[in-house]
């Protein structure tokens, strides 16, 4: 059974930055494609970066702020958030799909972790 574990997830002023991680065990990592959600209150949860085989994608919202990356030998996946704003003020997610590409679409992911929390202050 796949399980996924955030952390890295806390409070900090806009302009700032954190790295996300996400700790995964059950299964074969480099056959997953991997992705960051996040969801604020009274929103739907949405994609930020996913990474396949075949590369990475990122939200609008976040490109050339974001990076993720992942640790095929320690199957971890980061995400690096650098000037961080207000607005990405959310729960963060991560996710895996046994699928060489994958999209945002967050019914196509078999397995999540439980979130951490980002909080950003203006």
């Amino acid at each position: 059974q796949a399980q996924l574990h955030e952390s890295g997830g806390g409070s900090v002023q806009g302009g700032g930055s954190l790295r996300l991680s996400c700790t995964t065990s059950g299964f074969t990592y480099s056959a997953y494609c991997l992705g960051w959600f996040r969801q604020a209150p009274g929103k739907e949860r949405e994609g930020v970066a996913i990474i396949g085989r075949y590369g990475t994608t990122y939200a609008d919202s976040v490109k050339g702020r974001f990076t993720v990356s992942k640790d095929n030998a320690k199957n971890i996946l980061y995400l690096q958030m650098n000037s961080l704003k207000p607005e990405d003020t959310a729960m963060y997610y991560c996710a895996a799909v046994r699928r060489a590409y994958c999209s945002f679409n967050t019914q196509d992911f078999e397995y999540w972790g439980q979130g951490t929390q980002v909080t950003v202050s203006s």
